[in-house]
């Protein structure tokens, strides 16, 4: 007797193919700003701090244009709004490669923050894609996998590709590379990606657009001031509760809406907020612990009296080798799946996350420990990177798929301002976190840094126990 393979899950090679081509452009973005940051600084004529703000910028946009953008991907189609947010990414990079000064700059930044909607955006077309199959969720999760992978490695050749051309060409030359690869990327789309229609009905809900900015706009505009002018700073909280106040005429508008921005009811069904309560916390040290990583690196313990004294090479070093074992938690997520269940998978990851971040506490002495440290927390952080869209989508509607995967961005992204500002807080009382050499942060921070982060996966953990343990694995989830 033959066996046929269903010509969809055929065809899924080839469009996961072309969306690795995606993810390698995305992790070329994350990867190969961080290492020249200061030489950006030095070209545009400002100081190293400043550039704090496009850190900042791209944050609160990305924050702000996963839930329509998702919301888009199920009405119109996700190739059609793949495609839109690929655009408007290769404008910001543009802007980036040519701008003159820093606001022009801090501009292109915030623009380029579009892309952080690629990944749950591919995740519904691959989902989309494998309906009918009879292993949608098995191979959306194998797949995802294989997408996040590819962002992670890319990641490390972005970092090593502008450390390695940053003293060899010049800056505008230097930051067209990566603007030219999302360029690249936008006729990978249009050529390779099927344009399915959407599978939703209605229109965006511009009330509830309006209201969920002034939400998210507020409360990121009190953490940023919460940043520059310490946790006393009346603005920063007024700003802070204005925004959480703002969360019930939201609440309220999008119940009595047909079709609503943010689901609520998708959102707060069992199988769904306990992902979405992950991608927060997760967020904060997947977003929020790489300042005070790298800054702990390069402190001298000569002079502090804590600190691995290392130089910027090293410091790449570590963060290629979690970036490496960020890859190998994401390539290994089929099998743990396999072995544990889709939900054990996803909480053995959180495990793995919160014993990395607790192994800090009591050895940071050494290079080694820290090595370590960052291997045991990318493995889970991998892990979680590539699941949480996966499971997301599984426990959602067919036609809420967009807005369940984009949601898993979103919040990571809320989670990782959130836990920036309370880090610099901690970091900030004897000097500055962006220059070790202007002072010092005390120990109690960075340990500060590592409960949280610890804490926080265990938290994760803890809520993942409490999603059904079907959700991943029946066809059509029930959710109200």
């Amino acid at each position: 007797m033959t066996t046929t393979l269903d010509p969809k899950a055929k065809g899924l090679f080839a469009i996961v193919g072309f969306l690795v081509c995606v993810e390698l452009a995305s992790g070329i973005l994350q990867g190969y700003y961080t290492p020249i940051f200061s030489d950006i600084a030095d070209h545009l004529d400002i100081a190293d701090a400043d550039v704090n703000w496009f850190e900042a910028a791209q944050l609160i946009v990305s924050a702000l244009v996963v839930p329509p953008l998702a919301r888009l991907g199920d009405i119109v189609g996700h190739k059609k709004v793949l495609l839109l947010s690929t655009a408007v990414t290769a404008l910001g990079s543009w802007i980036m490669a040519f701008a003159p000064s820093f606001s022009t700059f801090l501009v292109g930044a915030a623009i380029q923050g579009a892309y952080v909607v690629w990944l749950p955006l591919e995740v519904a077309i691959i989902y989309r894609r494998t309906a009918g199959t009879g292993r949608q969720h098995h191979l959306t999760r194998r797949s995802a996998a294989i997408l996040v992978g590819a962002l992670e490695l890319a990641v490390i050749i972005g970092a090593l590709t502008s450390g390695a051309l940053v003293e060899a060409t010049s800056m505008t030359v230097l930051l067209s590379l990566p603007a030219i690869a999302v360029t690249i990327c936008f006729a990978v789309i249009w050529f390779g990606i099927e344009d399915l229609p959407g599978t939703s009905t209605g229109g965006i809900d511009l009330g509830g657009l309006g209201l969920i900015t002034a939400v998210l706009g507020f409360v990121m505009g009190g953490l940023i001031v919460v940043r520059l002018e310490g946790v006393g700073s009346v603005l920063a909280w007024a700003l802070v509760l204005a925004g959480f106040a703002l969360l019930v005429p939201f609440v309220r508008h999008e119940r009595t809406q047909t079709e609503p921005l943010i689901d609520i009811a998708v959102l707060t069904s069992p199988g769904q907020w306990p992902v979405q309560l992950t991608a927060f916390l997760f967020g904060m040290s997947v977003l929020g612990a790489q300042i005070p990583l790298s800054t702990f690196a390069r402190t001298d313990p000569d002079v502090a009296g804590y600190g691995l004294g290392a130089d910027a090479s090293f410091v790449s070093t570590l963060v290629g080798a979690y970036v490496i074992f960020l890859a190998v938690g994401a390539f290994t997520l089929p099998l743990t799946s396999r072995l544990l269940g889709p939900r054990g998978a996803l909480v053995l990851g959180a495990l793995l996350v919160a014993l990395g971040y607790a192994l800090w506490l009591p050895f940071h002495h050494a290079t080694w420990q820290a090595l370590v440290n960052m291997a045991v927390a990318g493995v889970g952080s991998g892990a979680l990177v590539a699941a949480l869209p996966a499971t997301a989508a599984a426990a959602a509607p067919p036609e809420r798929t967009g807005f369940a995967t984009g949601m898993t961005n979103a919040t990571k992204t809320v989670g990782g301002a959130i836990a920036s500002a309370v880090f610099a807080i901690a970091l900030s009382a004897t000097g500055s976190i962006d220059d070790p050499t202007e002072g010092h942060a005390p120990l109690a921070g960075y340990l500060t840094v590592w409960s949280v982060c610890a804490v926080a996966a265990l938290l994760a953990a803890g809520a993942l126990l409490m999603m059904p343990k079907t959700v991943a694995e029946e066809p059509t989830p029930l959710l109200r």
